[in-house]
């Protein structure tokens, strides 16, 4: 062996742990000398520790104090990883008394700079903030490995898609409407209509339309917008939908090619794959043809062919220049740009006039793109300033009749309330359970049909008979469900729902919120200050004495006469002129006021109550707030509002179910391929007291045992119930409910030409043969019928028999004067009294034949409305005697001395 490599003796006195016992041993902390030094412990303490690590045996000099301090230089000579010595005391060897460390045991952790790393982060070398700052080298590797990677996923999802084949995929599949029952009533997508034909049948000017619209670069481009993918991407990241991204070759594939219409990133994703697939291997013309054919016009129209044929009845090779702009604004979307309106789904935003508006400022840009991009002659284009004439045919005969209406109703139910989108509906596939029940519809329209063939003669009577509409809905009031409606004489005519919102006033039928409005909150104390006032009330009771004078002049609750904007006093007149109750005061009580539809005493307590109390009765009971008129105007509280029959209907359900109200719904279940999407949750809310809701019907109850509704009692089972008609005679209605049914009937004049602007209520004045129309004539007599036959079968219910409410307010009893004739206008001519007859004289008693004055009229079937804007006209001078204590007859205000019910 060599020398260099011959191990050194072995230590004396034990080795190194001895030496170490020995150290931890001296009084001065010092180590006791490493292996290899002198055997004799006197030489540890003879020299100081360096020199005893220095010296081999026999005091040899040593370079290193012994071989792990040799390794450990080795490695710091040669590169190795370099330990930073310790403090003295932690490893280190001391020296004497100068303290200087020794190559001892400490543990560094510096950098190592001989060791290389893949990626140098934090950067070795570097010292505070620039330790983190990336390198030029790195921030380009990770670029290039970033993109490479995109490079190789859009790679891999290029090859993975395939252009799907359009015929298995772009035609809508059929929803299937039920009826309550559970028997199929159609099965449509939504008027679905399809016809493909040839690049050739379509005109040029409308595929410069769409390019001029919605991608100008489209002759040229790849099949995808990068910077509206990134858009559309950014808009998904924050929340929202994919909008904006899409060229004419996305649309294509997202409307002919995609079954998922999801907004999601993997659909969106595949949508561009595809899209550049279909770009790469498709013509430009194949393309186009593709996405003219499959898009979506509105109407039920899928493909230009359809929407020529939906909007103006002619082959797509024959539409004009502004036919093509027309149409290729309703592809932004129908439900807005569609001039007919849909106001099923939206009926402020997306009425006939909003509409127009938004389509003719589309079409206009349209025209004004395409002759930019020069793909229109200025002069061509001149002549388009104004929309087309447009129709409006339903495609679909299986809408025809009543059906047509309830799928617009079920599909608006589902779109408005979030449960079902409209893209989704396009694309069929679903079964939608409604809540109508064919019986009852299918006896709706038999009564409204009877009534009209047999009143309603437009041929002979053109001026008075011609545009007359009708209205309906049923309501269950144990649940809210729409059991049937009337829209119209047919849906592929006549295309705007009568039970929907159609602007029709309501009248009359509106003064039963203003007695609920009184009787859960009370009128106010004219005593007190305004901000007192409103917490100080009076309950009311339906005996309360009010004014039924003629041209009353009204107050306000602090006994102020009311003045309009322009100082005038208001004056509230009842229909033909005529004031009920005592003289002087003519008080009437509120049930006699109810029954006779007395104009000016709802019109005070309105005012009394709070025209805001009484908006906030008409909204707790079902109506919505956009369908109410404004709250400046003390005929707010006669009906100047418009609710549909829908929501009227459902409003008096709320006083059928003792005042828990439930939103009306015309769907009950939805279910798809993959299972149930959509069930019906009853939610009921208590807008009224039960007392407050049974006096209220105990109220109308006596409309219709012997006031204004009479013509609507049933043979077998009590009715509550108000008339109602507006002023200038343009509308007129019935309200009415039993415990298992509300329904309501409007009857109006309004020109059926839907492509007319500005369209106006016209005056009933003679229509049917009547003098007036009002609401206890034909819309009594339709609701009569229809409910005679919907409860036929079903066990007659009572009414709630109501508790005693509230205060008998202005219960003063006047003097009795001498009774005073109140004149009206006549129906006919009538005799002059004998010289025996006096004209003061007061009207036939109960046991008369005339008890009530409609009775004495003459009047057809239709009956006479006697009071307020439904009222009719009486005959002849009525008398109004005076009651017992002043109360107008009896205790409960029969006026004519009868029982008030």
């Amino acid at each position: 062996m060599s020398e260099h490599r011959r191990k050194p003796p072995p230590p004396q006195g034990g080795g190194r742990a001895a030496a170490r016992r020995g150290q931890s041993g001296s009084s001065t902390g010092r180590r006791a000398a490493p292996r290899g030094a002198t055997g004799s412990p006197s030489d540890s303490y003879g020299a100081s520790s360096h020199e005893s690590d220095s010296y081999g045996p026999g005091g040899e000099e040593r370079p290193y104090g012994g071989r792990a301090e040799a390794r450990r230089s080795s490695q710091r000579s040669s590169g190795g990883r370099r330990r930073a010595a310790e403090p003295a005391g932690r490893g280190g060897r001391r020296g004497g008394p100068g303290g200087a460390a020794g190559p001892g045991r400490g543990r560094g952790r510096g950098a190592d700079p001989g060791r290389k790393r893949i990626i140098d982060y934090p950067r070795a070398g570097k010292y505070g903030v620039a330790r983190w700052v990336p390198s030029w080298k790195l921030v380009t590797g990770l670029f290039i490995s970033f993109f490479g990677g995109m490079v190789a996923v859009a790679g891999v999802g290029y090859a993975l898609v395939s252009v799907p084949n359009v015929d298995e995929t772009a035609n809508a599949q059929n929803n299937v409407y039920y009826w309550a029952n559970g028997s199929e009533m159609v099965a449509t997508g939504g008027e679905t209509n399809r016809q493909n034909i040839n690049l050739t049948q379509i005109p040029k000017a409308m595929q410069y339309a769409v390019i001029s619209q919605e991608n100008k670069t489209f002759e040229t481009d790849s099949g995808i917008d990068p910077k509206g993918i990134a858009r559309a991407v950014f808009n998904m990241a924050r929340g929202g939908e994919t909008q904006g991204g899409s060229t004419i070759t996305q649309q294509y594939v997202k409307n002919a090619m995609l079954n998922d219409q999801s907004q999601t990133v993997s659909r969106k994703f595949k949508e561009i794959f595809v899209s550049v697939k279909v770009g790469a291997k498709l013509s430009k013309d194949d393309i186009m043809e593709g996405y003219l054919n499959s898009a979506y016009y509105g109407r039920g129209a899928y493909g230009i062919q359809a929407a020529a044929r939906a909007y103006f009845d002619k082959e797509a090779v024959d539409l004009n220049e502004g036919q093509c702009a027309f149409l290729a604004a309703m592809l932004k979307g129908a439900t807005y740009y569609d001039p007919a309106g849909s106001t099923s789904i939206d009926p402020s935003g997306a009425s006939p006039e909003a509409n127009s508006k938004r389509a003719l400022r589309q079409m206009q840009d349209t025209l004004d793109k395409m002759v930019e991009y020069k793909h229109l002659d200025p002069a061509v284009r001149a002549k388009y300033t104004k929309l087309p004439d447009w129709k409006n045919p339903r495609s679909n005969n299986q809408l025809s009749g009543q059906v047509g209406y309830l799928v617009d109703l079920a599909k608006a139910y589902l779109i408005n309330n979030d449960i079902v989108s409209a893209d989704r509906l396009q694309q069929g596939g679903l079964s939608i359970y409604t809540t109508f029940d064919k019986k009852k519809v299918d006896e709706l329209e038999k009564s409204v049909q009877k009534v009209r063939k047999a009143n309603i003669k437009p041929k002979e009577r053109p001026k008075t008979d011609k545009y007359v509409q009708f209205g309906g809905a049923s309501v269950d009031p144990a649940t809210g469900a729409i059991k049937a409606i009337y829209g119209g004489e047919d849906a592929t005519k006549h295309f705007t729902n009568n039970a929907d919102a159609t602007g029709a006033q309501v009248g009359s039928t509106f003064k039963p919120f203003v007695l609920a409005a009184a009787m859960k909150w009370g009128v106010r104390d004219p005593d007190l200050g305004e901000s007192q006032a409103q917490d100080e009330r009076t309950v009311v009771s339906p005996k309360s004495l009010f004014s039924g004078e003629n041209d009353l002049k009204i107050k306000t609750y602090d006994g102020a006469i009311w003045k309009n904007e322009e100082g005038k006093e208001w004056l509230q007149e009842n229909d033909g002129q005529q004031s009920y109750g005592t003289p002087p005061k003519y008080n009437i009580d509120l049930r006699e006021a109810m029954r006779e539809s007395v104009n000016s005493a709802f019109v005070q307590l309105g005012m009394d109550v709070g025209l805001d109390k009484v908006k906030e009765a008409a909204m707790d009971a079902g109506l919505k707030e956009n369908s109410l008129a404004g709250t400046s105007f003390p005929s707010f509280s006669i009906g100047i509002s418009d609710p549909s029959a829908i929501r009227m209907a459902g409003a008096y359900a709320t006083f059928a179910a003792s005042g828990e109200q439930r939103e009306p719904f015309s769907v009950a279940k939805v279910t798809g391929k993959d299972g149930p999407i959509y069930t019906h949750k009853d939610k009921t809310t208590q807008a009224f007291d039960a007392k407050v809701a049974d006096n209220v019907t105990d109220v109308l109850k006596t409309v219709v045992e012997k006031g204004t509704g009479t013509n609507a009692q049933l043979s077998d089972r009590e009715v509550a119930g108000k008339t109602g008609t507006t002023d200038g005679n343009k509308s007129a209605w019935f309200v009415g409910y039993t415990p298992q049914l509300s329904t309501s009937i409007a009857m109006f004049r309004l020109d059926d030409d839907e492509t007319k602007k500005n369209r106006e209520f016209l005056e009933m004045f003679g229509t049917g043969g009547q003098e007036k129309i009002h609401g206890a004539s034909f819309p009594s007599e339709i609701w009569h019928d229809y409910m005679e036959q919907a409860l036929k079968g079903t066990k007659p219910e009572p009414f709630p028999t109501p508790e005693p409410i509230g205060e008998i307010v202005n219960d003063v009893p006047t003097p009795t004067p001498t009774p005073t004739p109140t004149e009206t206008a006549s129906a006919s001519p009538t005799p002059s009294p004998s010289p025996s007859e006096s004209q003061t004289s007061p009207s036939p008693t109960p046991t008369e034949s005339c008890q009530f004055d409609w009775q004495c009229t003459g009047a057809d079937d239709g009956g006479t409305d006697n009071g307020g804007t439904d009222g009719g006209v009486t005959s002849t001078p009525t008398v109004t005697p005076t009651g017992e204590n002043g109360n107008n007859g009896n205790n409960n205000g029969g006026i004519f001395g009868g029982p008030a019910g």
